[in-house]
């Protein structure tokens, strides 16, 4: 039978698991055969950029920015508060419908590639390669938001009227088989695919198959290790959730070899430091090693932007007033929650976060000689990320001013943020009292409302801020310092310090901080937290760690679970000695008025009850 194929177009359903008999109705824009395909290399190319743009099917993304504001890194700045819970039962699931219909079209490509006799071998191999790695990245965002799911294989099902569907209907796998067909569709891919780089990193290579084994394996090592340590683990009793601790070493292996393997032979680097290790080169290097594509060593896999044609709005909507291109302003702030993570310089306790310290023992402000102080102070990967108040964008300050403090009759402190006549404000004599870019207190769209925003991912191209051109920001998926986080944590996991203490050093020296001696899972938890930011790692670390319950409790008065604003003020007192420096106030956001409430049930998500429906032989997941 010759296969067809749609270039351009929406396939409906897989199998039974998501659908009735009608679920091979394809409706296309162009149909071809599989002869015309693989004699036309635009063509080819045409169904693999397909392929590409829709294996994303969960988490934060760049090019769809609001996801930022659910966790503790960011929150919305523009217009009203959040009212609802962020957490729910399908928060970044994977459609799994989706999911298969891709699938299905990924093993069509596979089996007719492998019999294609217009393209030379090693063509032949390097697409399947690319197309095995893609189908392995689905069923991987499956696996860690799912749990076990079934496993098709290389196997394309037809459907005609009247046949028995039964024959369609795949139980669940366990969740350590579907982590164990990713890990070995990785290293069959490594061996068969192209190593060479290619433009801003945007197809696969053997080094990005690497990097999905090395980030599949620590996923259900640490499944494997933590889940069962909780008081009591979330398992289902056929294994479709939970993975045995007796399989926990075994993985941790796999995701060090995996990523020494990326560390030691590919033709990726840790971007370095050019010039002198200043506090700006230092956060100027972070910034470019994560935001900027030029001459990128970093960077292994990306999903790219090209305008035109291809842009996004991230540049348009987050930067600030005094920046912006287009009336658009301020969509994300940046939480205190993860600014105090970013450690002090000096701090006697590398790898852990430290707050920022408003006011002292007696209750009275702590005063700082400029706005920037409590951060410069810190991990230069904060200046590489946030714009803090003083930082610099496009070669010039953001100034963040929410008010002055003034001293009244009485000698007290007082607060002046000039109520009424909002902001780019000034007093008699001429001194700015609230700053254009805020922050403020206000329900206002395009306002700063946390007095941080993002600097990473922010484009300094030319119009890149418009509405009408965008930004070609990409959204990074695999660099280096994951490789190195990754072997830390498995060699810490398998009691190898020196080797745990090697690999996470070279992240830190890098970064501008001190080295630590001996690592803890804590120093793992901090590291990865402040190099990561707004990279789609932190909600499922904390998922797979277990930590996710603890951490974001749902209690009203906790630090971690609410989101935390910093505002500064200008202290304005003629005659006093702290006339003309800065303070700076602490509070819960008013943009969320809940606390983030990670209950057990959303360590897995919902199987919904039509799937059920149409395959019977699915079962749910624990909680639901």
């Amino acid at each position: 039978m010759k296969k067809l194929y749609i270039v351009a177009t929406t396939v409906l359903l897989l199998f039974s698991i998501m659908g009735c008999s009608n679920f091979l109705e394809l409706p296309n824009d162009r149909v071809f055969t599989d002869e015309a395909m693989f004699g036309d290399e635009v063509i080819v190319k045409a169904v693999l950029v397909d392929l590409y743009s829709t294996v994303f099917l969960e988490g934060q993304r760049v090019g769809d920015h609001d996801q930022y504001m659910y966790l503790d890194e960011a929150g919305l700045s523009s217009g009203a508060p959040q009212t609802g819970q962020p957490f729910n039962d399908d928060r970044w699931r994977a459609n799994a419908s989706n999911a298969y219909t891709y699938i299905r079209r990924m093993n069509q490509f596979i089996q007719s590639v492998r019999t294609a006799e217009s393209i030379t071998e090693t063509d032949r191999l390097n697409m399947e390669g690319e197309v095995r790695f893609l189908r392995a990245y689905l069923y991987f965002q499956m696996a860690r938001g799912l749990g076990g799911m079934p496993i098709i294989g290389d196997e394309v099902f037809e459907y005609s009227t009247g046949i028995d569907i039964t024959q369609y209907q795949f139980p669940r796998s366990t969740e350590a088989e579907i982590y164990d067909y990713v890990i070995s569709e990785c290293k069959a891919v490594y061996e068969i695919i192209s190593d060479a780089t290619n433009v801003n990193n945007a197809r696969a290579n053997k080094w990005v198959a690497k990097m999905l084994e090395a980030r599949a394996a620590i996923h259900a090592a640490s499944i494997a290790n933590y889940n069962n340590k909780m008081p009591v683990p979330i398992t289902t009793e056929g294994g479709e959730v939970g993975i045995p601790a007796s399989r926990a070493q075994g993985y941790y292996e796999t995701a060090l070899a995996a990523a020494e393997i990326v560390i030691n032979n590919s033709p990726y680097r840790l971007q370095s430091v050019t010039g002198d290790r200043t506090h700006y080169n230092l956060a100027r290097n972070f910034y470019e090693a994560t935001t900027v594509k030029d001459g990128n060593t970093e960077v292994i896999w990306a999903r790219d932007y090209i305008y035109p044609g291809s842009s996004h709005q991230y540049t348009t909507n987050n930067a600030p007033r005094s920046h912006a291109e287009d009336i658009d302003a301020f969509r994300l702030g940046i939480l205190l929650n993860v600014v105090e993570e970013f450690e002090l310089l000096d701090t006697p306790n590398p790898g852990t976060r430290s707050k920022i310290r408003t006011i002292d023992e007696s209750g009275e402000y702590i005063f700082y000689n400029n706005s920037r102080e409590p951060f410069e102070a810190r991990d230069p990967r904060l200046r590489g990320t946030v714009i803090y108040p003083g930082n610099v964008y496009k070669g010039r300050e953001v100034v963040y001013q929410a008010g002055q403090i003034n001293k009244n009759s009485a000698g007290s402190w007082v607060r002046n943020i000039n109520i009424g006549n909002g902001v780019d404000t000034y007093d008699d004599n001429g001194i700015l009292i609230t700053s254009q870019n805020g922050p403020v207190v206000t329900n206002e769209i395009f306002m700063n409302k946390f007095g941080l925003t993002p600097l990473k991912f922010l484009d300094e191209t030319s119009q890149s801020g418009t509405r009408g051109r965008g930004s070609e920001m990409w959204e990074v998926r695999f660099r280096m310092a994951e490789a190195y986080l990754i072997a830390a944590e498995a060699a810490m996991e398998l009691n190898n310090n020196a080797k745990a203490a090697e690999y996470l050093n070279v992240v830190r020296y890098r970064a501008g901080v001190q080295p630590i001696e001996v690592v803890t899972l804590d120093h793992i938890i901090h590291e990865r937290r402040v190099e990561f930011v707004f990279e789609n790692h932190r909600y499922w670390d904390m998922k797979r760690w277990r930590l996710a319950h603890q951490v974001w409790n749902g209690q009203m008065a906790s630090d971690d679970a609410r989101h935390r604003r910093l505002f500064p003020y200008l202290v304005v007192a003629p005659g006093d000695p702290n006339h003309m420096k800065w303070v700076f106030e602490e509070d819960y956001s008013h943009m969320l008025t809940v606390a983030l409430n990670f209950q057990l049930r959303h360590y897995y998500y919902v199987i919904n009850q039509s799937w059920i429906d149409n395959n019977p032989k699915l079962i749910k997941n624990p909680f639901h």
